[in-house]
Order: structure tokens, then sequence, then C-alpha cells
């Protein structure tokens, strides 16, 4: 770079990272299968990352959902999920038994709250020990998590709550926010993984080297209220942690209006890359999507880091939709054929189930982007209760018990105590 190319002293010049990793229900039986899982994705981000300025490495959204699968393979042997909540609750009933009698919340929420202490401490410090080894500011995807507050040096649990949560963490392993999701899919409601949706009024924005950080997880990047509130809040980069639950080639409608059926990725197109196109502060998207059939679901998509039409001006996009600018960088699809029927039938034969020889036959990989932004002047926000209380287990100054097992066992012989004498 010659003198008259230096740029800004407190210019933002960064590298924009995201990984598409391939999941299966192995990936959770354990710790060290999981830890291992999570550590592969920065292994592929690894030669990708920039020397001598921030790295930003963005992961996908609930990859510690499947964490309940830990420790029973016979649940995974069942092949569904709907097969396998039940041998989850049985196997894990002296626990969860009684967080579904004293909390009042569904079988799933109850096992998933019983569990939680396990699977935060398990997901947080795994995340923590990648960002300080790749020395990476990490977008850690997104998990299930209820929120916690310090009581001394204790996390307590809040009672019932449980959301689709994403933590930011800097390159010494610091936490530099939460963010928990707003709008909630049918497969995230009552009846499915039963989550709790997040307050929009607790959206912010994480001033860093990397941008002004905003986190709308899936759902959230399609809605006009958490991008305005975004927006209003000095937000340069859009992190989209995402899941999908589809074959990418299917069609959807979903809420608010569940009779607009389109292409799923002529749907993705109001998300990120309207964004970061059509808005007015956001510069760059960040979305990340796994892939994989996890025991009867299918997840599929296309991960993509978005920019301003003249920051890309080179004309691409998604299977099923026209080229366009506004793509940095964009994952190719397995198939790049122009029939949109033959990519439908990709789709299908790639799905959970199909039977088919490309079955669970997915394109993993990473893309990153140079990405230039100029000084900050989003102020920091407070910290919440619960981000103090997460950032003082990240530092080893609090630490998160586990339910107590005596009461449980104390519960259920009183439940069983009553049942017997209703029998008389």
């Amino acid at each position: 770079m010659t003198p008259t190319q230096q740029r800004p002293p407190h210019e933002r010049y960064f590298r924009a990272v995201a990984v598409q990793p391939q999941w299966s229900a192995a990936d959770f039986l354990s710790t060290e299968a999981f830890r291992a899982w999570m550590r592969s994705q920065l292994e592929m981000a690894r030669p990708h990352l920039a020397q001598g300025r921030p790295n930003l490495v963005v992961l996908t959204e609930l990859n510690g959902l499947p964490l309940v699968l830990r420790g029973v393979p016979l649940a995974v042997r069942t092949g569904t999920f709907e097969r396998a909540a039940p041998v989850l609750f049985l196997c894990h009933l002296p626990r969860a038994l009684p967080v579904l009698l004293r909390e009042r919340v569904s079988p799933i929420r109850a096992l998933e709250l019983a569990l939680s202490a396990e699977s935060t401490r398990l997901y947080l410090e795994t995340c923590r020990d990648l960002a300080r080894e790749y020395r990476v500011y990490l977008c850690c995807g997104s998990t299930p998590m209820p929120r916690y507050r310090l009581k001394g040096r204790r996390l307590v649990r809040e009672r019932g709550t449980l959301h689709n949560e994403t933590v930011l963490l800097d390159p010494q392993g610091n936490l530099i926010g939460v963010t928990d999701k707003v709008h909630l899919t049918p497969a995230e409601e009552a009846g499915g993984v039963d989550l709790t949706p997040g307050p929009l009024e607790e959206l912010r924005v994480f001033p860093t080297p990397v941008g002004d950080l905003g986190v709308a997880i899936s759902l959230d990047a399609f809605r006009s209220d958490v991008i305005s509130r975004l927006e209003a809040g000095g937000c340069t980069i859009l992190l989209q942690p995402d899941a999908n639950g589809a074959p990418w080639t299917a069609q959807e409608g979903l809420p608010p209006d569940p009779t607009n059926v389109r292409d799923q990725p002529v749907a993705w197109l109001e998300s990120s890359w309207q964004a970061t196109t059509h808005g007015r502060s956001i510069r760059y998207a960040v979305n990340p999507m796994v892939v994989g059939n996890l025991l009867d679901l299918t997840f599929d998509g296309q991960s993509a880091i978005t920019g301003r039409a003249e920051d890309a001006p080179e004309p691409r996009s998604y299977v099923l939709t026209e080229p366009r600018p506004g793509f940095l960088a964009l994952m190719p699809w397995v198939e790049e054929a122009d029939d949109p029927e033959r990519l439908r039938e990709v789709g299908r034969h790639l799905a959970a189930r199909s039977g088919y020889p490309r079955e669970n036959r997915y394109r993993v990989g990473v893309l990153h982007a140079d990405l230039t932004l100029p000084p900050g002047e989003v102020p920091t926000p407070p910290p919440t209760e619960h981000e103090r209380a997460l950032g003082a287990l990240l530092r080893g100054e609090a630490r998160l018990p586990t339910e107590h097992l005596l009461w449980p066992l104390f519960t259920l012989g009183g439940v069983l105590l009553l049942a017997l004498r209703r029998k008389r």
C-alpha cells in the first residue's frame, strides 16, 4: 500500500468469515464429539483468516440445540425427533419432571431447562476456548439458553424462560453481548422446540473493531421491526445465523402471511440482501447457514455475505432467482442447473429419508470478504444482568450449578405416592 493509499487512522478494516458446516446427530452425543464438531468449523475457517487485521467468524443458528441428545444414543436410534423426545424425557425423568411441575412448562421445555446448566456451560466454554485459540471475534451461532442472574458467585436461572440466543465473544474469549430471537418459527413455538420469544425492545447494537454488530437470528432478519430497531441503533454489520429446516429449493409460506408461498431462495432475498442493498446504516451482512439431515429433519441453504450494490456490482444470486448486485460472497448450491424443476428434484433427493443416492450430500464450505467501515460512533450499551452473569462464568469468576438431584427424587417419590393414594 502506497502512502497515498493509506487508510484513515481509525478506519475499521477487517475480514468477515461465514462457515457453512454439515451437522449430524452423532456430533452431539458426547462432550468430546460436540467440541470436535465446533472446532472443525474454526479449522475450516483457519485458511481464510486474514493476517494483520481483525477477523469476525460467524457460525450458524441453533448449533447447541441438539445437545439434548448428549449421552442418550438410544434417542438417536429412534430415527425421528418426535420419537426421540419421550425417550429423552424418560431418561432424564428425575430432573425434568420437577421442572415440569414446578415451572408449569411443556415436557420439551422442562427437559431443555433441566439440562440447561450442563449444556450452557459446555457451549459457552467451547466457544470461549475457540475464540481465544483462533484469536477471532466470534458470533457463536445460537443455542437455547435460559436467563441468568448472579447471586454471589453462582448463576441462578430464571424460571420457565428459554430463548434462542446468540453470544458474541472477543478474541480473548470475553463476552461482548447477547441477542435473543424475537420472531420464532412454528417449529420453535409450542408443539415444537417450545422457546420463549425475545423482547424487541431488548435488541441492541455492539460497537467493535469489526463493525457495529447487530444480530437478527434467521427469521428476525426478514422482519422490518427488527431491522428498523437495529438501524436506529447504528448497526453497520448485520449477523444472521441461520438453520433453514427445509429443502432449499422447496416452497415456503411463513407467518405473518402463510398464504404467501414462494421458493425459499426468493424469500431469502428479503433478509440480509435486502437489508444491505435497500437499508440505511447496515453496510454489510453475514448469513451462514447449516446444512445436513438431523434425524428426520432437513437443513439446507446458501450462505452469503452481502453489501451495497456498489460494493458488489457483479450480478449473482441464489438458485431459482435472477442474478443481481449485492453479493460479496455466495456459497454455490449443490447444483447450478437452469431448470427449476430439476433443482426442486435435487432438493427432494438431498432431504432426510428420501432414499436417493444423493441423500444428505450437501455442500459445506467457508466464505470470506474484506470489509471497510468508517470510525465507529455507536456507544457501548450497558450490560444486562444476564450478560453480567455470563461474563462472570466465562471469566471463571462464577459457577453454574446443575439442578439438585435429591429434590427431584423426593418430588418423584411424592408424585408416585399421590398416584397410589388416588387409586385406593
